[in-house]
């Protein structure tokens, strides 16, 4: 049975067949298989109607009545959309809220009508009751959601690993969602219905990380008053996470290592062996195998681990899915905060020209301050943070481009001198082809300049090795020693 959230199915019940033909053609239009029926009195000739994500009906007499009854009658009922036409009748806002996803007037605008299939799908995933195979933990594809290719990559590595027992080594800037694919990957796996056990090893002190992933007997050292199963022992026959692998000491590398070869382990101040079935999977920001050179982890245990890398994109190098990616917290804010807000296309311009830093946890956190200050508002440029905000962008760029000097000539386009405006060509430009060819071109010469040595490359774009990594793999520009 097609679920609700994978069909794009709408019913439209309205007896003026103009005004149901009219809204059709704009469902289409947006990718949604449309019917419509004359009457509702014909809703019962359909049965099931669990392959519609919503239903749009017309007011009519009786309509708060028959639209209780409905969704008394029916267990799954869709999500109820009210039409009220150019004279609507006299319906309290309270049997709207009670009865109605929301309500759409008669001159339909396109974010009215996104606005309320969208609340009318987060609604109808809602009221599903979930059965045990689609039971999903909300904090799952928080940070995969997308279109771009890298994030595609990582979604399609999650898929081939999953089902399998291969340790994964997850690496990635912080704030990526590493811990997002972790629990991707334990959910996937045949260790699903068993624990999945999260660890930061580099928040917990050395001395106390070995108590905390193996336990520990009564008496074995000061203040254990009682003995205490480890992490390990709580993650049988499930998934253990080791986030933050790198700032593991290496007293407990060594360690690690050895449960990992033989799949058993002792608590602290205990000399019986336990059994160990977990399946590891570690992640870390950190550059383990520039810390092999430095001696601060383990070759050994870096080959145990990295049998499965999977490497996470900066938010940075994927700008085409921020907008998917805000729509995603959005909604869920609106399910955990009960709150929300809107933001203009100059705000969703802003956020895709900033660097972030921090990542997807960095954006997570400004959706939530945006709607703590403009609850159910809409958010203009001006009103992102200072740092975010085009005007702090511009002046930035002047200062850099007074730093380093007019930016290169793109083939095609004429200069143009840095205190003048771009001139638009008469017959028009391909705005999205221009600014690619413009950082194709800058990042071929910042790589010639520097004899293909990325990190020196990276330092003269201003942006991080791993932006720059991801940014060649997409338009597939080779270093000049690979070329030749």
């Amino acid at each position: 049975m097609t679920s609700r959230k994978e069909a794009k199915k709408i019913l439209i019940v309205d007896q003026d067949a103009d005004s149901a033909q009219r809204l059709s053609h704009q469902l289409q239009f947006i990718d949604y298989e449309t019917k419509t029926l004359s009457s509702p009195e014909l809703l019962d000739s359909l049965g099931d109607l669990n392959g519609y994500s919503s239903i749009l009906v017309a007011n009519f007499h009786a309509i708060i009545p028959w639209a209780t009854n409905l969704r008394t009658r029916l267990e799954n009922c869709p999500p109820l959309v009210l039409l009220l036409g150019s004279s609507p009748a006299d319906i309290s806002q309270g049997e709207i809220d009670a009865n109605f996803v929301g309500c759409l007037k008669a001159d339909i605008r396109y974010s009215a009508l996104s606005d309320i299939l969208h609340k009318s799908e987060v609604r109808g995933t809602a009221n599903t009751a979930p059965s045990k195979e689609s039971t999903q933990n909300p904090e799952l594809f928080r940070s995969l959601v997308g279109n771009s290719r890298s994030v595609q990559r990582v979604r399609k590595m999650v898929d081939q690993v999953a089902p399998t027992e291969a340790t994964v080594l997850i690496l990635g800037e912080s704030g990526t969602g590493k811990e997002v694919v972790a629990r991707n990957i334990h959910y996937y796996s045949n260790r699903r219905n068993k624990p999945f056990v999260p660890i930061n090893c580099g928040a917990i002190p050395g001395e106390l990380l070995e108590s905390e992933l193996f336990g520990h007997e009564k008496g074995s050292f000061t203040g254990a008053v009682a003995a205490r199963q480890g992490r390990f022992e709580l993650a049988e026959g499930g998934t253990i996470f080791l986030d933050e692998i790198g700032d593991m000491p290496l007293t407990m590398q060594v360690k690690l290592l050895r449960v990992i070869q033989e799949r058993s382990f002792e608590r602290v101040g205990s000399n019986k062996s336990i059994k160990s079935d977990v399946r590891i999977v570690a992640a870390t920001h950190r550059n383990l195998e520039a810390l092999i050179e430095e001696s601060r982890f383990r070759e050994d245990l870096y080959y145990r681990l990295n049998v499965f890398p999977i490497e996470m994109p900066p938010l940075s190098s994927r700008a085409e899915d921020l907008p998917l990616l805000v729509n995603e917290l959005i909604t869920r804010l609106e399910h955990e905060k009960k709150s929300s807000v809107r933001l203009t296309p100059a705000a969703m311009m802003a956020l895709c020209h900033y660097d972030w830093p921090g990542n997807v946890r960095e954006l997570a956190n400004l959706m939530e301050r945006l709607t703590i200050l403009h609850p159910y508002g809409v958010v203009d440029a001006g009103d992102l943070p200072p740092k975010m905000a085009p005007h702090g962008s511009t002046l930035n760029q002047e200062r850099e481009e007074e730093e380093v000097g007019p930016l290169p000539m793109v083939e095609g386009m004429p200069a143009v001198p840095l205190n003048n405006k771009p001139r638009l060509p008469r017959e028009g430009i391909d705005l999205k082809q221009h600014l690619t060819d413009i950082e194709i071109s800058l990042i071929e010469q910042a790589l010639d300049e520097c004899s293909g040595v990325v990190a020196h490359a990276a330092n003269r774009l201003r942006i991080r090795r791993t932006t720059l990594v991801e940014k060649m793999r997409k338009y597939t520009i080779q270093r000049p020693e690979e070329i030749s």
